[in-house]
């Protein structure tokens, strides 16, 4: 046998200060009784049947409500195994983690806003197992595939410009890195959320997507910053990055690129200008509806079944069998 509601069993301890005071109440009562006639004359005043009913209440109103406190304690036995089957998406976030996302054009910089998104979005997940990647000018996986949402919200903490010592935009890279994330060969159940604000330094982004199409993965971009580009700062130096010439380094988005991306694999491009990356959208509206959802994982657990009932109709007759008494 299990409780449900083990705590309540701890009232049962009631019971014994109930079961001493009717006790002494029928004591008292008795000895208020021969107070009033000698027992001559009391048994042929009342019957000593009468003395019986007061004890088969007592005790009938000491088993309803020990009765009731069980049943609330939520008694259960007998159990049946069920199955439960989790179905999702294989979702990759594959984060820009260079200098540029340090920019404050977003407050109050690129990253953190992105971070703060990715986050947001997590708490969103419906059963999909999701991964990181961090890139700039290389690529690695930061976060593996996983159901653990938590984990992965530690990961995404971590993301920071100084992860990679390779500055620059490789979005090809960071794109056949996350289809590296991806476990099996089949191909549906895969989409990639690709988060930027620089154009692809290597000229090899579309050749990526391709091959993400070719696996079956979709691709949702998110091209974030202002239009007109913004100053990266110098993390070295202090103040913002400069050429040869002197002139600031403005990080700008390659919006083309990144819309291309999109088309080539089925999925969409956003562009974010304040911060505000729809990710609520891409995921409700595009991944959900878009992406065909795979088994993920298959559990059993066993339920036990609620016997509470059985205790509560007990300490119902126990009650009425008292009242009834009462009224004879």
């Amino acid at each position: 046998m299990r409780f449900g509601r083990p705590e309540y069993l701890h009232f049962l301890w009631t019971i014994v200060p109930l079961a001493l005071f009717l006790i002494w109440a029928a004591r008292r009562k008795r000895r208020a009784l021969a107070r009033f006639c000698s027992p001559q004359i009391l048994g042929k005043l009342l019957d000593e049947r009468c003395f019986q009913k007061q004890r088969t209440k007592a005790v009938l109103t000491v088993l309803a409500i020990a009765a009731m406190i069980v049943a609330l304690a939520q008694p259960r036995w007998g159990s049946k195994w069920e199955e439960l089957r989790q179905e999702g998406v294989d979702l990759v976030v594959a984060m820009d983690v260079s200098n540029s996302m340090l920019a404050a054009d977003v407050k109050p910089d690129r990253l953190t806003r992105a971070r703060r998104k990715v986050a947001d979005l997590l708490n969103m997940l419906e059963g999909d197992r999701v991964g990181l990647v961090a890139f700039a000018g290389t690529s690695f996986i930061q976060c593996p595939l996983t159901l653990d949402y938590s984990a992965v919200a530690i990961f995404l903490d971590a993301l920071d410009t100084g992860l990679l010592p390779v500055q620059g935009t490789d979005i090809g890279g960071a794109l056949r890195t996350s289809l590296k994330a991806f476990s099996g060969k089949e191909k549906k159940s895969k989409a990639i959320i690709l988060i930027t604000d620089g154009e692809d330094q290597r000229g090899n982004a579309l050749e990526a997507a391709r091959e993400a199409r070719e696996q079956g993965a979709r691709i949702f971009a998110i091209g974030v910053g202002q239009e007109l580009g913004a100053p990266i700062p110098n993390l070295e130096q202090g103040g913002f990055k400069k050429d040869r010439a002197g002139d600031m380094v403005l990080a700008k988005l390659d919006e083309s690129t990144l819309q291309k991306i999109a088309i080539e694999t089925g999925g969409s491009y956003a562009r974010s200008v304040t911060g505000d990356m729809d990710l609520n959208k891409i995921y409700l509206e595009d991944i959900k509806n878009k992406v065909e959802k795979k088994e993920l994982k298959t559990t059993r657990r066993q339920l036990w079944q609620e016997r509470f009932q059985w205790l509560a109709f007990f300490s119902v007759i126990c009650l009425s069998l008292e009242f009834i008494l009462r009224e004879n």
